[in-house]
């Protein structure tokens, strides 16, 4: 009889030893939960997104292996933004990825606690989702899209040489593109431009805006603005038809209609932004004490638009055609 208790209690052992071996494997095969939070559906943010899934996938974060992704889009809604966000953080979220300023805040509002990563926000300090891009102190940190405004007011004057009048168009509502106009029209100044602001607050504006300042300006420059991205084809009515170039803070922007953008690949920046994710996920990296990131000069590439430089009848000038994307 005893010997008969003692090898039951010896197989439960067992079992339980197998279990608990069972409960351990699956735990170390945990697949990571990643909420995406994209503010709205163009180019620019797209490419981002991409990025940051290869990045992953590429160091074998595949999504429905070892990551669980859950994108969602905002549709340019800021209260999206926000209800998106909380079921982020009531379904306990390992990270979150934000992409662009609105969501970013959105996501920064709802928790201190989940590692939120951000792309295609200009200035996280100055949008307050951190104490400063060298060292956050936050639960946020990420990748900025900094746009080089100096620069790509310089291949205005190359582009446009007789320009004197240069329309600013951008949303009043998005704190990246109000931090752009403030460059904007600082380096405007000492390229001898007069600056013509044209703002909406969304993007039924669009149309509207570009008609009253067309008739008025030698040129336009939009910034990275998330609004005036998503409504390049409206604003490419307008300006072509009154034959007037756009210079833009994107690349995607020009080949959605504008004529050209010397600036930065937002799949390059959403890769960046991936290789970041890996570090935290990896608890190799801490979000409150990692840098934002930037790409650097050796990035920049000048885009344009073939179709609009017909339109237009212009031409890419001699020294420029060697920075122009093969």
């Amino acid at each position: 009889m005893l010997k008969k208790i003692l090898s039951v209690m010896l197989c439960f052992g067992m079992m339980m030893g197998l279990a608990s071996c069972g409960s351990s494997s699956s735990g170390s095969d945990k697949a990571y939960k990643i909420g995406v939070l994209q503010l709205i559906q163009h180019d620019s943010l797209d490419a981002s997104y991409k990025g940051f899934v290869a990045a992953l996938k590429e160091n074998g974060y595949e999504d429905g292996d070892k990551i669980k992704i859950d994108f969602q889009n905002a549709a340019g809604d800021q209260s999206n933004c926000q209800t998106i966000s909380d079921g982020f953080v009531n379904d306990g979220k390992d990270l979150i990825l934000a992409i662009g300023t609105p969501a970013a805040q959105a996501a920064s509002s709802k928790t201190k606690d989940i590692p939120i990563l951000i792309t295609a926000v200009t200035d996280p300090a100055d949008a307050g989702l951190v104490k400063s891009n060298e060292k956050p102190e936050t639960n946020v940190s990420g990748t900025s899209d900094l746009t080089p405004v100096k620069d790509q007011l310089e291949v205005l004057k190359e582009f446009s040489p007789k320009a004197k009048k240069v329309g600013l168009l951008y949303s009043s509502n998005e704190a990246n593109s109000v931090l752009q106009a403030k460059i904007a029209k600082k380096e405007a100044k000492k390229l001898g431009l007069t600056i013509v602001e044209g703002t909406v607050s969304s993007s039924n504006e669009i149309q509207q805006v570009t008609s009253s300042i067309v008739d008025k300006v030698d040129a336009i420059y939009i910034p990275t603005d998330n609004t005036f991205a998503a409504g390049m084809a409206t604003v490419a009515l307008v300006t072509n038809e009154a034959k007037v170039p756009v210079y833009c803070g994107a690349q995607a922007m020009a080949t959605d209609g504008g004529l050209a953008c010397y600036g930065i690949d937002y799949y390059d920046l959403g890769y960046k932004t991936g290789l970041q994710a890996i570090k935290v996920l990896e608890g190799k990296a801490k979000v409150n004490d990692m840098p934002i990131e930037y790409l650097n000069g050796d990035d920049l590439k000048l885009v344009v638009n073939n179709d609009t430089l017909k339109t237009l009848n212009m031409k890419v000038p001699d020294n420029l055609k060697d920075k122009l994307v093969k």
